[in-house]
């Protein structure tokens, strides 16, 4: 026996009261995870696998469970009387090949070998401007994909050859191995060493791919940014990818695109925002000002008696959402500017000006003075 002191409910991770079908699911993926053909070369995983085959033996048949549960190991120890696992004939005169088959998709990795297989995604960046990316543009983007080599058409074989179907796996591309063990006759799978895994075996290697039947090449493709694409986002080229094997598609080209920040506005979203300073005198008795665009500057008049920062909302100014027509709003800021370096006349003319207003103009600082002291503050 594998461990003829651990508990087989233990190996499984199963309660001892477990029902047929919670033991037959914890055994399959024990199974799949520690199955030679998951771990090529490593001892525990196989060490692991006898175990959990063996509790599985055991707990899978009402009878052996249960004189399992009444005696232990003893009751199913073939050199203490019970039925012990010689009677399973190698796990019930089955190959454990055809259950994990059964189990985990057929043909163990065989067949799933020589299928077509996709092609990998391949990363791609690109960097532009800020108003790039709000009205669209093309760019040109270089990188390296992997390409079924144009000489052989993918076969590796030189010009006038061909592949060779491999004598040491038939062209399954996979040898089946068995093994004598405590538990019986084992079998499994691995890779033919032959034609590593190919199936077929080339004595002539095209000089262009060297034999692999692919060849890296630099493609440059121009790449449409659609207009109000922000940073950070990707576009998909779809199959332009490394190829495929055996067939199958190509993978994907993914861009990342990344957006060079303004030195005016922020985004959010499709809103654009900017702060836009004016004078004291603008603020006070209103004004037409210059307000930016990303298509130009545009007049906007800010009534009589702005405070700092009030904003305005342009609707339709923003960035253009995409694949749309519409547009995201341009919120601004008005900042009042306090004047600094004013000389002696400009100071007298400002404190006449405040002498004037009083608080009658301050109706802010008025209320917060009430509010401090209770009373006026002149």
């Amino acid at each position: 026996m594998a461990d003829s002191k651990r508990d087989y409910y233990e190996i499984l991770g199963v309660d001892k009261g477990a029902d047929e079908a919670t033991i037959k699911k914890a055994y399959r993926n024990l199974a799949k995870k520690y199955h030679p053909d998951m771990n090529p070369g490593d001892k525990e995983a196989e060490q692991k696998f006898k175990e959990v085959n063996e509790a599985y033996a055991v707990l899978s048949d009402s009878e052996k469970r249960a004189r399992y549960d009444q005696y232990g190991h003893e009751g199913v120890d073939p050199n203490m009387g019970g039925a012990g696992f010689g009677d399973f004939g190698g796990f019930g005169g089955f190959d454990f090949g055809d259950i994990f088959s059964s189990f985990f998709g057929g043909g163990t990795s065989t067949s799933r070998r020589n299928a077509p297989e996709r092609g990998e995604d391949l990363r791609a960046h690109v960097a532009i401007s800020f108003e790039e990316a709000a009205f669209g543009c093309k760019k040109d983007v270089s990188f390296n994909r992997v390409e079924v080599c144009p000489d052989c058409s993918g076969s590796g074989a030189a010009k006038g050859t061909s592949a060779e179907t491999c004598p040491t796996c038939k062209g399954v591309g996979t040898v089946r191995t068995t093994q004598r063990t405590a538990l019986g006759m084992f079998q499994s799978t691995r890779p033919c060493d032959t034609c590593k895994g190919r199936g077929k075996i080339v004595k002539t290697p095209c000089t262009n791919c060297r034999g692999t039947g692919y060849v890296r090449v630099k493609k440059t493709l121009e790449v449409n940014i659609p207009a109000g694409i922000d940073d950070g986002q990707r576009i998909i080229l779809r199959g332009q990818g490394n190829s495929g094997r055996n067939g199958g598609p190509a993978g994907d080209l993914v861009v990342d695109v990344a957006v060079r920040p303004h030195p005016v506005f922020e985004r959010d979203g499709y809103d654009l925002y900017c702060d836009v300073p004016v004078t004291f005198a603008e603020a006070a008795l209103g004004a037409e000002i210059d307000i930016p665009t990303l298509e130009g500057k545009i007049k906007y008049t800010i009534p009589e008696g702005t405070q700092s920062h009030t904003q305005f909302t342009l609707r339709g100014k923003g960035i253009q959402i995409v694949n749309t027509q519409k547009k995201g709003d341009l919120i601004f800021r008005v900042i009042v500017e306090v004047p600094r370096g004013m000389n002696s006349s400009q100071k007298e003319a400002l404190r006449a000006f405040a002498d004037k207003c009083g608080m009658n103009n301050y109706t802010k600082k008025d209320s917060f003075l009430k509010k401090i002291f209770g009373r006026d503050k002149n």
